[in-house]
Formats: structure tokens, sequence, C-alpha cells
């Protein structure tokens, strides 16, 4: 895969000195959805003008400020929590947003007990150097969350914007946990909604059991970064090699039929010869086909995965991006268009 344009820097390494006005956006964005993706619009736009107004030869930066472990997680009121994105997704999101890059913080005991004040100092000023601060409404930040909007805003060293919370087509609020909930259900068409995009794991091929190939149906296994979040079942898929787009057909799950193992993705591209040992691939699911089953014998596997592979044939082929993310993520087949 090509090298991100996106810079990813972890505590202690901080952003260099910027040349042109740099947009902070702050908070965990898991998935980067539809409410996500505002506030990203937002900071780009702040960016935009803030250039403008400085008549900056160099282009504004957008910068997204996030911390690990998660808050809630560190602070023990959410154990266990499944994540929609893994580090390298995220990138990749960060990229079709055309963002500058990530800054990771590590959430600690040191960090934790900072006051807002401080936060604002020691992070947005001296780490971040930041001209403006893109937030969501629900934002809250130093020792037991006392910051908030109006705080940031009081500094006065630095543009702040609120972004309201994103409601879907039906009024409710977008958010990580829904979509998590859908995935786990095995609603991937509704996910992708909230996401707007398709929900995608990273991965690198990995040599199995070879037993795909014994049913006339090799597949590329991959131990996904991520994927707790999903539903195991099989899925309509497609999987981007390089820069090519296949479409594909993916079981995510245990493989009861030949015993209880720890989850694995298994992808059966069509219309692909080659060797994908070691290649990381992307994989895009469009539709949850069916749950999980296990089967008599191979033969009545074997049967089932014919009618698997019929229908997922079906399902990219007709599938259009989701919108501008979607198509600039290049997951969906390229002979679609966008809508």
């Amino acid at each position: 895969m090509t090298r991100s344009r996106v810079r990813y820097l972890r505590q202690p390494e901080n952003p260099p000195t910027p040349k042109a006005p740099r947009i902070v956006m702050i908070g965990n964005f898991d998935g980067f959805h539809r409410g996500h993706q505002e506030v990203a619009k937002t900071a780009l736009r702040l960016a935009a003008t803030m250039a403008g107004q400085r008549a900056s030869e160099e282009k504004a930066e957008v910068w997204l400020l996030t911390f690990d472990p998660h808050p809630r997680i560190y602070f023990g009121r959410r154990e266990n929590q499944s994540t929609l994105s893994s580090l390298k997704a995220e990138i990749r999101l960060a990229e079709a947003l055309a963002l500058t890059g990530i800054q990771t913080l590590t959430f600690d005991e040191r960090l934790a007990s900072k006051t807002p004040e401080e936060f604002i100092a020691d992070t947005i000023v001296a780490t971040m150097q930041a001209d403006g601060v893109v937030v969501g409404h629900d934002f809250r930040f130093g020792k037991k969350r006392a910051g908030d909007v109006e705080l940031l805003r009081a500094h006065g060293g630095f543009q702040v914007v609120e972004v309201d919370a994103f409601a879907d087509e039906g009024g409710e609020t977008i958010s990580s946990t829904r979509i998590r909930a859908l995935l786990s259900e095995g609603k991937v068409a509704e996910a992708n909604g909230l996401l707007g995009y398709h929900y995608f794991l990273v991965g690198t091929v990995e040599h199995g059991d070879k037993r795909g190939r014994q049913l006339g149906y090799p597949t590329a296994n991959i131990a996904p970064m991520i994927g707790g979040a999903l539903s195991h079942g099989i899925y309509a898929t497609t999987i981007k090699v390089g820069d090519t787009v296949y479409p594909s057909v993916a079981s995510y799950g245990r493989r009861p039929t030949f015993g209880d193992k720890p989850p694995l993705l298994e992808i059966h591209l069509f219309d692909f010869t080659g060797d994908l040992y070691g290649r990381e691939v992307e994989v895009a699911f469009h539709a949850h086909l069916r749950s999980e089953m296990k089967f008599d014998g191979p033969e009545a596997l074997i049967t089932q995965m014919d009618r698997d592979s019929a229908e997922a044939r079906a399902v990219p082929a007709g599938a259009m991006p989701l919108s501008s993310l979607d198509h600039a993520l290049g997951l969906v087949h390229p002979t679609n268009a966008l809508p």
C-alpha cells in the first residue's frame, strides 16, 4: 500500500512549528461517522478562512488531537469496549478527509490530573500551537471534566468553534455507540448509512489451514486489526488489493463446522488469481447475508457457499459510494460512480 500523506505522531513526539494557520479538532473520533465528519468539515472551512485572511503561501493545517486509551476506559466507565476503527483505518479516513495529521496523547494519571487551564497551556498552546480549535457539542476536558467550550473561548489565544450534535434523517443523534450496536446485530447497511461510508477493516493476509482451497473457495485469511464490533456471519464485501478493488464474499467468525476457533476473517475474491500472503488489504462490508452456521459436512457447506457467492456477487455490482468520503476511500467497485 502507498505511504499515507497523513502524519501520525504519538506522544512525546509533537508536531513541528506550523508555517501556516493550524486548526485542531479535539476528541475521540471512533469510526469518523457523519457527525465526526461535520466537525472535520468545519475545521477545514476554518483553516481555509484563516489561510485566506493571512494570505499565507502555505496551506493551513488541520490536525486531530485524540487520546489513547479513551478517557472513559481509563476511568473504568467503559470496559472491554470494542472500537470501530483501528489506527490504520483511522489514518485512511483522515487522509480521505484531507486532514494534515493525527496527534495521539497517552491518557494517563498525569494527563487526567491536569486542570483545564493546564491542558490549554500545555497541550493546545505549547504542544499543538493551535490558531483555532473545533470540538463537538458535548466536549469536556481537564480534571473532573471541569473545562468546557466557554472556558476555551475565555482563554482568548485562539478561535473556538463548537459543532452541534449531528442527527440522521429520522432526527436521532448519530453516535459511535449506536453504530457498534448495529454492527453487532449484523445490520451493516444501517451502520454504513450512519457512517457515511462502507464500514471497512484493515489487515494482513496470513497463511491458514488451506481448507477453503480444498472446498473450491480459496480465501485470503486475515486476523483483522479490529473487528470486535462486527457480528459473526457471512458478508458481501469488496476487497482492495493495491489500487484494485475486487468483489468478494467474506466469512467472519469461528468456523463452527470445523471446530470452535478464534475469530478469523476469510475472504474469497471473485475473478482474482495471484499470491496475497503478506499483503495488507482493506475489506469493505456491503451487506450481511446470513449468520454463521454449523453444517453436517463439507458437501452441505459447499452447497451453501455456492448460494452465498451468487448473492454476494450481485451486491457490490450495484453499490454506489455513499458520500465524497466513501468515494475518496476507493473501496466501492470503481465502475460505480457517485450518486
